[in-house]
Parts: C-alpha cells; sequence; structure tokens
C-alpha cells in the first residue's frame, strides 16, 4: 500500500499530459506577463493595512526591517520554486512539484491545501475589496442597502452584492481566456503601482526625523497564548519571545509575511507561459523583488509621517496622511486599494482553478474537469464551478477567522516545494534544469526552517482548522482518489501487460 501512496509522477509523462489535444491550455505569457501577475497578487491589502498593525504592535519604525526578513524568507521559497517551476512547466505550482518529487499522497495533500487556500483567499479579499467600493460609494453620497452589503436588513438576510458581483466578472474574464486576464491586470496593477508610488513620493515631503526614535523600541513581553512559537522558544532557548526589540522584528516578519502570499501563484501558470525555462524565473523573482521594494520604502514613509504609537491599524496611510493636513490622500489611496485587490482577486481564483485543473487531469478529482474550452483554451469547467462557490461564500461571510488558513496553507506549501527540490536532485539529477537553486540543499532547508518558523507564530486555532480540513482532504482521497488515479491505473496496465519473468529453474 505504501508504494501505492508515495508513487512519483515522472516529470516526461507531466509534461506529455499537457500536449493532449483535450487537456492542452493555450501557450500566450510572457515573462512581463508573468511579473504583473506577481505584482498584481502580492500589492493587495498587505501594504495598505499591515504596515500600521505591526509598527503599533510589534517593531516600531523598524517594520521596514520585519518587511525585508519576510522578504528574504519568500525570496528563498521562491528559488525553489523557480526550479521547479522551470524544470517541470506544468499546471498545477506545488501540488504538479510534489507528485514528481515525493508522490502521489503528499502531492494530493499540498494539492487539497492550495484549492483551500486560494478558495479562501479569493473569498476574503473580495470582502475587503467590497468594503473598499461601499466606502467610495458612501462618500459619493450612494449607500447600499444594508441586506445587500453583507450586513443583516431588517429581515435578518445580508448578502454581500459587490463581492459576488466582483468574483462573478472575474470568473468570465478567465473563462474566455488568460491573456486577457494578463491585460487586464496589466492596466489594473499600472493603476495599483502608481498610487503606491504617489504615496511614497508625496509622503517623502512630510517626514519628521523625530518619528523613527527610537528605531527599534525597548522590548516588551507577549501576551500568554499569543502563539506556538513563545513556549516552545522558552523551553528550547530559555528565553521569551518579545514584541518590540530585535526579536519583536522577528514576530512583526510573521505578520507581514502575508502581505507577500501569491508570489507562488505565478507558477501555476507555468503551463500557459510561452518559454516557461527561461521565463517564469524572472516572472517569480522579479515581482518578489519589486514587491519587497515597495513595501519596505512604503513602511518607511509612513513611520516617518507620523509615530508608530499613533499609526492607525485600519488606515494607517489614510489616516497619515489625514495627520499632515492632506486628508483628500485617503481617497487616493482608498482607490488604489479598490483597484488593487481586484486584481489579487482574480489571480488566486486563477490560481486555484489550475490547482483544480492538474488535480482532475490526473484522475485525483473527476476527470469532467479537466476538458479545457474548445475555443478559449480554458479550463472553464473547474473556473466556474468554483467561481460561483467563492461567489456564494463571499457574499455571505466576512471569513475573518478562516483568513489564517490562507497563511499557514502557503507556508506548508513553501516546505513541500523546498523538499521536493532536494529530493528530485538526488532522484532525477539527469533532468534538464535551466534555473538552478543555489547552494543546495542549504537554500531549501533554510527556506523550510524559516517557514516552519513563521507556521508555529501562527493561533492554535488555525492549526486545529488546518488539521480539520486535512482530515476531510485524506477522506475523500482514500474514498476517491486513489481509486481513480490515472497513474495508479497506467502503473496497473503496464503490470499487466508485461510479460512473465522466464524460469530459471
Amino acid at each position: 500500500m505504501s508504494s501505492t501512496l508515495f508513487r512519483t509522477k515522472k516529470v516526461e509523462q507531466s509534461i506529455l499530459d499537457t500536449e493532449e489535444p483535450e487537456h492542452a491550455l493555450k501557450k500566450s505569457l510572457s515573462a512581463l506577463d508573468l511579473t504583473v501577475f506577481g505584482v498584481g497578487v502580492i500589492i493587495g491589502t498587505g501594504i495598505f493595512v499591515l504596515t500600521g498593525k505591526v509598527a503599533k504592535e510589534n517593531a516600531g519604525p523598524a517594520v521596514s526591517l520585519a518587511f525585508v526578513v519576510a522578504g528574504v524568507v519568500c525570496a528563498l521559497a521562491a528559488l525553489c520554486y523557480a526550479e521547479f517551476a522551470s524544470t517541470v512547466p506544468v499546471a498545477g505550482s506545488a501540488y504538479t512539484f510534489a507528485y514528481a518529487s515525493l508522490g502521489e499522497l503528499p502531492a494530493w495533500i499540498i494539492g487539497w491545501d492550495l484549492v483551500l487556500e486560494f478558495a479562501l483567499g479569493t473569498a476574503v479579499v473580495a470582502v475587503g475589496w467590497s468594503g473598499y467600493v461601499r466606502s467610495l460609494l458612501d462618500n459619493a453620497g450612494w449607500h447600499l442597502p444594508g441586506y445587500l452589503s453583507g450586513r443583516e436588513g431588517s429581515s435578518g438576510f445580508g448578502f454581500d452584492i459587490l463581492a459576488a458581483a466582483l468574483v462573478l466578472v472575474l470568473t468570465a474574464i478567465l473563462v474566455v481566456g488568460v491573456k486577457l486576464s494578463a491585460r487586464v491586470t496589466t492596466v489594473v496593477v499600472a493603476i495599483k503601482v502608481t498610487v503606491v508610488m504617489i504615496v511614497i513620493i508625496a509622503g517623502a515631503f512630510f517626514i519628521a526625523g523625530d518619528n523613527y526614535t527610537p528605531f527599534i523600541p525597548k522590548a516588551q513581553a507577549q501576551a500568554a497564548g499569543s502563539s506556538l512559537t513563545a513556549p516552545l522558544v522558552q523551553l528550547i532557548f530559555g528565553y521569551t519571545p518579545t514584541n518590540f526589540g530585535v526579536m519583536g522584528i522577528f514576530t512583526a516578519a510573521s505578520v507581514v509575511f502575508f502581505a507577500f502570499i501569491g508570489f507562488d501563484v505565478v507558477a501555476t501558470a507555468a503551463e500557459e507561459t510561452k518559454n516557461p525555462q527561461r521565463d517564469m524565473p524572472r516572472g517569480i523573482l522579479g515581482s518578489l523583488f519589486i514587491c519587497t521594494a515597495l513595501y519596505v520604502a512604503v513602511s518607511i514613509v509612513v513611520t516617518g509621517m507620523q509615530r508608530y504609537d499613533r499609526l492607525s491599524i485600519d488606515a494607517p496611510l489614510a489616516d497619515a496622511f489625514k495627520a499632515t493636513g492632506h486628508p483628500w490622500y485617503a481617497g487616493v489611496i482608498s482607490f488604489g486599494a479598490a483597484v488593487g485587490l481586484t486584481t489579487v482577486c482574480m489571480i488566486l481564483l486563477l490560481g486555484q482553478t489550475r490547482v483544480f485543473f492538474a488535480m482532475s487531469r490526473d484522475g485525483l478529482l473527476p476527470r469532467f474537469f479537466s476538458r479545457v474550452h474548445p475555443r478559449f483554451r480554458t479550463p472553464h469547467r473547474p473556473t466556474i464551478l468554483l467561481g460561483v462557490i467563492i461567489a456564494i461564500l463571499a457574499g455571505f461571510t466576512s471569513l475573518s477567522e478562516l483568513a489564517e488558513l490562507v497563511n499557514i496553507g502557503t507556508l506548508f506549501a513553501f516546505v513541500v516545494v523546498a523538499i521536493g527540490v532536494v529530493i528530485l536532485r538526488h532522484t532525477r539529477p539527469d533532468l534538464h534544469r535551466s534555473f538552478r537553486t543555489p547552494l543546495v540543499p542549504l537554500v531549501p532547508i533554510v527556506s523550510v526552517l524559516a517557514s516552519l518558523w513563521l507556521m508555529l507564530n501562527l493561533p492554535a486555532e488555525t492549526w486545529l482548522r488546518f488539521a480539520i480540513w486535512m482530515v476531510i482532504g485524506f477522506v475523500v482521497y482514500f474514498l476517491y482518489g486513489r481509486s481513480h488515479s490515472r497513474l495508479g491505473h497506467e502503473k496497473t496496465t503496464e503490470a499487466a501487460v508485461r510479460p512473465p519473468r522466464p524460469n530459471t529453474q
């Protein structure tokens, strides 16, 4: 049984599967498209919200260093993703990579994890987008009824019509074609980055040097039970993690890391890239570098404009401009946030449908969903199914607590990919790798340790919810996926037609 659970799918076979007419996706993306996708999905609520939260609660002005630490952790994972995506240019991202290196059951686990991660991420972002748009509409004097804005009306019914509508519109765009999605994303990302640059350039004129003192505030003890890390660190290393101080920077990094979530979605588009061996590493690493630079710049500006202990948690950038006597910037920032979240939502939805499509093509989910549209060459069936489900989720619930599952799911994927790089280097040293992760196995090992460290900073409730979702995944796999596995059927057929061994007696 263990041999069937950990059977691996050859890289060559994964690539051949992409050439089957009924499963072939259209190759239309360039390195620039991938970079735009990466920037589009990474720059979201993190840059507009998390800066104030972690500066006020964890790191002070040193929040800029926290962004650097989080960026380094993501860069380590990105190097591993870049090698896999260029070597195995197949839809599915970490799921496909795990199938080639760790085996079917680990691949299923990570695929199941990614389906949840991207689904909840899309729904939560759609709800956040709805909030920004409602704010802009309220400022213009247009007010939605409570029952259509996610708040219960007099009848007790509440449905966020804006969030649901956004998901459905983006679903239609993704069905028509990924190139159209890239064009829409390019326009929206240009607007979003322009708004961010306005914040950086305009805010620089209002920086007061005194606001940077102290740059690293004096350490304070964390509240008991705030994370899983505190008791473990105290047991192993003999000291208690803190807010503020040097250790506060690392605590802050575990929070602002979530602002980087999404660069791994770029890897899900490998099968739709014209030259994945060259363009995937450029897209993944390029988008991460651009976003890290913007995050650091914004955090330096906002903590220089307003003292860290006075920053707003909900809208730090907008309130910092208000504190300097320029409230009209708040409208510009709200507009940029609303526009920016549009691309985040669309690219997360794209990533989820590609993972679902890859799992379906392998038989672990119903093969019905692996047929592409005859004209658009997109996986329209899973796109429509998941789009409708996520629209309903986004309409009826804020998912605020479940949003943390997105974070633990991403970090778990980072761990699996890093381990997979080391294993595939050992089992398939003959594979052509147009991009090679440097210093293997050191970089993957450090990536695993860094990701685990950040996972331990998540609340215990998040771990419990994650465990429940994984248990459900095991049940689905053993009841359906294992018996319908395309790889399993192929190996059974091979065994049936293999000639018997000659009798040597």
